[in-house]
């Protein structure tokens, strides 16, 4: 059978190259989850902030033609209940978990990744930067390479857990964005975020959702995704995780082969909870089809 494992972050090997994403699998609590978290090679918790957030008004999410808009605003119970609350949980699984952490300073960046730090059953932090920085009139962090590279040092600065940086591709140049956190230390990047959208209620006269814009993610991000993930890949040396529209287990191979080292799905997930298993099998089974026995064979064929 081929080995499916990967290196993705100094001292963490994954059995498996596929991460359920951030914001669409919870917590991993559920007791009747119908995708076994022992099967995949890492778990990213919803998105956690310093303190408690209710989230962003209804409506919230709103299907499109092959994807989703979503404007969750971040609803989470904050950091010292996911401490209290999951990370006992998590510390009793051999699937590493991974925090994704989100913020409106570089302040509560740094406060968010020292609270976390040596915290049992958490293996890295996952570094959100599509947040508004609220002291830039509420850009995002990671629309420039400086306030991107300023959140990525003060976290690194802040926890001796290993960083990955997830980047927007709402940026002029993302891969300006991914050598401007690799050069601030981080250990991984994963891209990309949500796209910006809305939609309008032609009948109401009204956006859709309560927040008027939200994240487009699903199928129709894919193209778009590949191509940043290819552009960055190529670009820094630090490993990539690719996600945006990884549906099934050809477009996970997909990103493999543009240089990703790890893949994370999401959307799919809300539609098919057993999209990122059925996703690890496919994998399996193509690397089997084509004799390979190693992810190294796969991981960057379409650049060699």
């Amino acid at each position: 059978m081929p080995d499916l494992s990967i290196q993705l972050l100094p001292g963490l090997k994954l059995k498996n190259p596929v991460i359920a994403a951030s914001g669409t699998a919870g917590y991993g609590d559920e007791p009747n989850r119908l995708c076994d978290i022992a099967d995949l090679g890492a778990f990213v918790c919803k998105g956690t902030t310093l303190k408690p957030r209710a989230g962003n008004p209804q409506p919230r999410i709103m299907e499109t033609p092959y994807g989703l808009l979503n404007a969750i605003g971040l609803q989470n119970p904050g950091v010292e209940a996911v401490i209290e609350k999951y990370a006992p949980l998590w510390a009793g699984w051999t699937t590493p978990i991974f925090v994704n952490i989100a913020a409106e300073s570089v302040d509560e960046y740094a406060k968010l990744a020292h609270r976390l730090d040596k915290v049992p059953g958490i293996a890295a932090l996952e570094v959100n930067i599509s947040c508004p920085n609220v002291a830039a009139g509420c850009l995002e962090f990671g629309s420039t390479p400086e306030s991107a590279a300023a959140v990525t040092r003060a976290v690194k600065n802040a926890t001796s857990l290993p960083v990955i940086v997830k980047l927007t591709p709402n940026t002029s140049d993302i891969v300006a964005l991914a050598q401007a956190v690799e050069s601030a230390g981080a250990d991984a990047v994963s891209l990309i975020n949500t796209l910006r959208g809305m939609a309008i209620d032609i009948k109401k006269r009204k956006p859709v959702l309560g927040n008027i814009t939200g994240g487009l993610s699903g199928s129709a991000v894919k193209p778009v995704a590949l191509a940043m993930v290819y552009r960055v890949a190529g670009a820094v040396k630090v490993p990539v995780i690719g996600c945006g529209g990884i549906t099934t287990g050809e477009d996970a191979i997909e990103f493999l082969m543009a240089g990703a080292t790890a893949v994370e799905v999401g959307t799919a997930a809300l539609v098919n909870p057993r999209a990122p298993i059925e996703i690890v099998k496919s994998i399996e089974n193509y690397m089997l089809e084509w004799k390979l026995t190693e992810m190294s064979q796969l991981i960057g064929a379409a650049r060699r």
